[in-house]
């Protein structure tokens, strides 16, 4: 069959740019990259083909110890730049300072190894090259200006940044493997390996280069968004140039980079509007093995790097023990980052020395590598012969005495010193027990209400709003000056203007926030004409706080990774995210559960991060109607997080102006309504934004003493329990509202009940079935404090599934529900 397009006549030959740019887009797969072999060089035919000089030239330049990608990339100006960089000279390197930090960081293993056999320390032997290549990035960037570098990482190799970046003492690292005064972290604290730590370079002897390593879990990858977070914040608070003074360094294993679905997600934080640090210099710490697992079972690609295509910047993958190469691609990597403000991804390839961990005996899984490894010498040894280094053995004899020097000074310590100094900005904020004098007022003097209604409802000339919002503008001013109850999104508007106008900035991001999953934002105004936007939150006052408010994109763990990592370096802020719906946080679970509500615990760290979660049971099915209650309350503990779920827009009004004004930094956990949003009986009065508080229980207007019964609930259920008791027209039962379930309010529940002393029985409603919601949390504490009266609980059966998928079963069970509520024993 002929072929529908005729292939093209074959070349005679090829110019001397078409041989080299034929390099530039090939040359890595034949790169001499892997000091052990296992990544030989791939056959290529129109590389193969090429000889002659210009072609032996180009694959000196491009199939030696460095691989780039960099034809992938759309922006000529961009792959012109990589290419100049990579066919032009090594830079200077001062070989001796060189060898010493190599030595360093191996004598530092061995002597770990040597003194603590057994423990786990995840050495970073193997990719040693690691320590030159981060001492090259730092001085680059100091010469860029930069005041600090954030460096992420997981465990492996962490212990020997902490000591030979970071500049931790190497005796306060040796206190964690002598485990000094452990009464003091008696169910917390957490392995060394976890650790985050603040210093200077060792060699920055004028200290102009702030170092910050990010404490991590075992969760690998978790901590990429969070440190990005992190920078955003540290680069906002410098001002202009902020993105030149802040660098993160994010370094990854192979197999984490290919296999974490947060890398992805993380990655595609870069340039976005919110998000974006200027770019970021990841390093792929590459051991080609992840556990016990090998590369052909990692990714299915040639390298673990090949998620990084995803975005338009180079690749370089270098031998990890030629030095001269490592030194050329860290300092055209840094490079690449100030010139293009992009991120850029060093592989640095090796091996790794002993098993996954120090304990694991590796020739079990992989005898013939483990058994080359034991046979190959050290790196330090290696560039000593490269460069003609002699006195190896005093080299190694001065630096293991410091090392034991350091040791026997651990010995001696009795508190276990800290590894890292927070940052002033964090000096008026407190975290530990709740104490009443932390409470601050909340209530909003009327006329500074009606102002900001005002301010909040008025448009520029030039904007052309859409009908449905120019009534919402016109409501919101109504419910400003008294005439209308204000529902949830003007109460929030409202919180949010009288925070930004006092000083206190806003930063909210989720999917779709700007205009809220339900309509009932509407902080960004669209012009139906141009769609231009008018954001009225950011033009309030002209010395007002920043207000920003993201659509973010489609993720869950990265952005509240991200947002978290902000609130860490941006504490007098107001930082929330929302999740469309509020089980979607399930995507996010990692970063709940090890920063937001363990990272005081394990690392001292606060946080005052908002969750906005969406949740009431409307007949939407299983995956729209819970926010998981029970997770958060079984991850509360110590008084670690909050979890509230506010009853009314003014209770929402003041739960957060209280997160944002008081100096107690906990994450709170806020679940927010669906059908509520806009219920009557939902909606507040002014005076309770302009009177009142946020109220841990909120009574029963309607029958405020001397009932036989209580129904005690939280969220919308209460509003339902009421319409049914009005239907009924029952007289004698009040019901009172549980707005924080934790920590709970025992004081404050029994103060409620005291206003009801000849109640007979006191009942718990959720909507939620009887194995999820709060009911396994609530009811041990509502029976310790009613002592008088029968406690029982209705709520749906026990189910695997959150909710019916059927709307009709939906009502049906919600008709059961409130009926079992208002029938006595």
């Amino acid at each position: 069959m002929e072929a529908l397009i005729a292939p093209p006549p074959a070349t005679e030959s090829l110019t001397d740019r078409e041989i080299v740019d034929t390099f530039r887009r090939w040359g890595f797969l034949q790169a001499q990259l892997d000091p052990l072999g296992r990544l030989p060089p791939l056959p290529h035919p129109e590389l193969d083909s090429l000889s002659g000089p210009v072609a032996d030239a180009a694959r000196q330049v491009y199939c030696g110890p460095i691989g780039a990608e960099l034809m992938h990339m759309p922006d000529p100006a961009r792959r012109r730049w990589v290419a100049q960089r990579l066919e032009g000279p090594v830079p200077p390197h001062d070989q001796r300072q060189i060898l010493e930090r190599l030595a360093r960081a191996e004598i530092f293993e061995q002597v770990l190894q040597s003194r603590y056999l057994g423990n786990k320390r995840f050495s970073s032997e193997g990719v040693t090259a690691l320590i030159p290549l981060l001492d090259e990035i730092v001085r680059t960037v100091t010469e860029h200006g930069a005041v600090q570098v954030v460096i992420a990482m997981s465990h492996r190799g962490r212990l020997n940044v902490m000591a030979q970046i970071v500049g931790v003492p190497p005796a306060h690292l040796f206190t964690g493997f002598e485990d000094v005064d452990p009464r003091s972290v008696l169910g917390s604290g957490d392995v060394k390996y976890h650790l985050g730590a603040t210093g200077f370079h060792p060699l920055d002897r004028e200290q102009r280069l702030r170092l910050h390593l990010v404490s991590n879990p075992s969760h690998l990858e978790a901590v990429h968004p969070v440190a990005l977070g992190r920078v955003h914040a540290k680069q906002l608070r410098l001002g202009e140039g902020g993105k030149a003074k802040v660098v993160p360094v994010i370094l990854h294993g192979d197999a984490a980079f290919a296999g974490q679905g947060i890398m992805a997600e993380a990655l595609n934080l870069a340039g976005l509007d919110g998000y974006d640090v200027g770019g970021t210099i990841h390093v792929v710490v590459n051991n080609l093995i992840g556990f016990t697992t090998e590369p052909v079972d990692l990714h299915a690609s040639r390298f673990s790097s090949d998620i990084a295509h995803r975005l338009p910047i180079p690749i370089f993958h270098t031998n990890g023990e030629n030095i001269p190469a490592v030194v050329k691609v860290a300092r055209m990597a840094t490079d690449y980052r100030y010139a293009f403000a992009s991120d850029v991804v060093i592989d640095l390839i090796g091996y790794r020395r002993h098993g996954h961990s120090e304990v694991d005996d590796p020739t079990v899984t992989q005898p013939r590598l483990y058994q080359a490894i034991k046979e190959h010498p050290q790196l330090w040894q290696l560039y000593a012969r490269e460069i003609g280094a002699t006195d190896l053995d005093a080299l190694s004899a001065r630096i293991k005495a410091e090392y034991e020097e350091a040791q026997r000074e651990a010995k001696t310590l009795t508190k276990k010193p800290s590894l890292h100094e927070l940052p002033a900005y964090w000096n008026r904020f407190r975290g530990g027990r709740w104490q009443p004098s932390l409470e601050v007022p909340t209530a909003l003097a009327e006329e500074r209400l009606v102002f900001l209604a005002e301010r909040l409802a008025s448009v520029p000339e030039g904007i052309a709003v859409h009908p449905k919002l120019k009534k919402l503008l016109a409501e919101r001013l109504e419910m400003g000056q008294g005439k209308r109850a204000f529902d949830y999104g003007s109460a929030e508007a409202m919180a949010f203007a009288s925070l930004v106008t006092a000083g206190v900035p806003v930063r909210l991001a989720g999917q779709d926030s700007c205009r809220g999953t339900f309509n009932q934002r509407q902080a960004v105004l669209i012009d139906v004409d141009t769609e231009r936007e008018h954001t009225p939150l950011q033009h309030l006052a002209p010395d007002q706080a920043r207000f920003e408010v993201y659509n973010s994109m489609l993720s869950e763990a990265a952005v509240l990774g991200f947002e978290y990592g902000f609130s860490r370096d941006f504490p007098e802020a107001l930082v929330l995210w929302e999740a469309q719906f509020g089980d979607f946080a399930n995507g996010a679970q990692i970063i709940i559960d090890q920063f937001l509500a363990a990272a005081e615990d394990k690392w001292g760290l606060l946080s005052g991060v908002v969750l906005l979660l969406p949740h009431g049971y409307e007949g939407q099915g299983p995956e729209h109607s819970s926010a998981r209650i029970e997770r958060y309350l079984q991850l509360a503990g110590e008084e670690n997080i909050q979890v509230c779920q506010p009853a009314t827009a003014g209770q929402y009004f003041h739960l957060l102006r209280r997160q944002a004004l008081r100096a107690w930094r906990k994450p709170l956990v806020v679940f927010t309504p669906k059908s509520m949003l806009r219920h009557p009986l939902a909606a507040s009065p002014r005076d309770v934004l302009t009177r009142g508080r946020f109220e841990l229980v909120l009574g029963d207007a309607e029958v405020p003493t001397g009932a036989r019964r209580v129904l005690l609930a939280s969220g919308k259920i209460r509003h339902e329990l009421a319409e049914e008791r009005a239907r009924r027209q029952v007289k004698d039962t009040a019901i009172l509202s549980i707005e924080q379930l934790y920590p709970f309010p025992e004081a404050e529940l029994a103060a409620a009940l005291a206003a009801h002393p000849e109640a007979v029985e006191v009942v718990w409603v959720q909507e939620e079935p009887a194995n999820m919601g709060p009911l396994f949390y609530v009811l041990p504490h509502i029976e310790h404090v009613v002592r008088k009266a029968a406690v029982r609980s209705i709520k749906r059966s026990a189910s695997a599934s959150p909710a019916t998928g059927s709307a009709k079963a939906h009502a049906l069970e919600q008709k059961s529900l409130l009926a079992l509520a208002f029938t006595t024993r």
